[in-house]
């Protein structure tokens, strides 16, 4: 999950997922869905906004891609924000 700026439009949107897919293709991922939630209130203000767009991105990957790709977005100007959960496998 990523928050961008409530202000994005198509092209910052796109530019953040184009980035995300790189990342995980050239780890030998891939991207199984893009969820664009659109923009939302803040729990908290950050760096005094209040909205945030928000893009749930689903993948598969190995653990170096999740690494180069939690430096990649901490490194991205347009995210404010980026969180990689990564769901559990059946027991």
């Amino acid at each position: 999950m990523l928050i961008l700026p409530a202000e994005a439009d198509g092209s910052v949107v796109g530019q953040a997922i184009e980035r995300i897919t790189r990342v995980v293709a050239e780890g030998g991922g891939t991207v199984v869905s893009v969820d664009r939630w659109g923009r939302r209130r803040l729990a908290y203000p950050i760096a005094k906004q209040q909205e945030g767009y928000y893009v749930v991105v689903e993948f598969t990957a190995q653990p170096s891609a999740i690494a180069e790709l939690e430096r990649t977005l901490h490194l991205a100007d347009e995210v404010v924000r980026h969180k990689v959960v990564v769901k559990g496998a059946a027991a």
